[in-house]
């Protein structure tokens, strides 16, 4: 019998870019009594709405991905919003799954919560090692402080809770705005449009030279399911590749993927931001059996077909 039969699942953020993913993910497993939460429905920020939330939506399964997100501008704009909004989702939804009888919540962290100073590969025994980038702080701290809930609830309650950490995740649904989108959304969108346009150049923020852990979003979704079916203690768990890539290397896929013959034109006025950033994936291999099955590629090339094929529609 399958783990997921009968159960009713909740899952906060379910219609944004990673929930979309999760849901469609659940539905390949034969979920058919999945709630999505929605903003206009239920403001999760608040004790009371959640109080109405369980109350209308009993679950056996919580998987929390709803979040105030945004770029490092709106963070700086507005880091009192970023610190409370996301303090009092993941504060509100832990407790009152545990107070409804909830078996097991999985949520997921910000791979920005790692001390800037963290030495890579980014190992989950050095979350707490230090402070974060301070730009995003008020956002990356309300979001750690999740994992010191869930081991707090765990080791006085036995509640089942798992936060896994994912790295730069990638893929269709994404925020594909300019100024606001993560590196490859924002690269998929200027490729693609460039190449529909017959551009002549397509302009890339920094030198290239900065790389990344970029991790495919159905593939995330996936570790946040085998989570829930596997563990049975409190964790904090990495999902990512476990491989850097630079921008350059981004750049040269896309150019690839997308068909691309322009020049490219390196803004080197724009920062590249912290050079190197990787996970280190072992705990994920060895507690749920997972690693990242999509490469890289392959996951640019189903990103690029799916913004092409939904550009109108698409957050941009």
């Amino acid at each position: 019998m399958s783990f997921w039969n009968n159960k009713r699942v909740l899952v906060t953020g379910g219609g944004g870019f990673l929930g979309t993913h999760v849901v469609e993910a659940l539905a390949k497993r034969g979920v058919t009594n999945a709630f999505v939460v929605r903003q206009k429905e239920y403001n999760i920020a608040a004790e009371s709405e959640v109080i109405r939330l369980f109350k209308d939506h009993p679950a056996d399964i919580v998987i929390h991905l709803a979040g105030l997100v945004g770029g490092i501008l709106p963070n700086k704009e507005k880091p009192a919003d970023y610190f409370y909004q996301n303090l009092m989702m993941g504060t509100l939804m832990h407790h009152y799954s545990w107070r409804n009888g909830v078996q097991k919540f999985i949520a997921a962290g910000a791979g920005c919560g790692y001390p800037e100073s963290a030495p890579n590969p980014l190992k989950e025994t050095s979350f707490w090692d230090g402070f974060p980038q301070k730009e995003s702080a008020p956002y990356s701290l309300a979001k750690r402080l999740l994992s010191v809930q869930s081991e707090a609830y765990f080791r006085q309650h036995g509640f089942v809770s798992v936060i896994v950490i994912p790295g730069n995740i990638y893929g269709p649904y994404d925020n594909y705005h300019l100024l606001d989108a993560h590196v490859i959304p924002a690269l998929v969108r200027k490729f693609v449009e460039a190449t529909q346009n017959n551009a002549p150049s397509v302009e890339v923020w920094g030198t290239g030279k900065a790389a990344r852990d970029f991790v495919y979003a159905g593939d995330v979704a996936e570790g946040l399911l085998l989570a829930a079916e596997t563990q049975s203690a409190y964790d904090l768990i990495n999902l990512s590749s476990g491989k850097e890539t630079s921008v350059l290397e981004v750049v040269e896929m896309l150019k690839k993927v997308t068909g691309f013959k322009g020049e490219i034109a390196w803004n080197t006025n724009r920062p590249d931001g912290q050079m190197h950033r990787r996970f280190d994936i072992s705990k994920a291999k060895a507690t749920l059996g997972w690693e990242a099955r999509t490469n890289l590629e392959a996951g640019l090339r189903i990103t690029a077909d799916w913004y092409r094929q939904h550009q109108a529609g698409a957050r941009k």
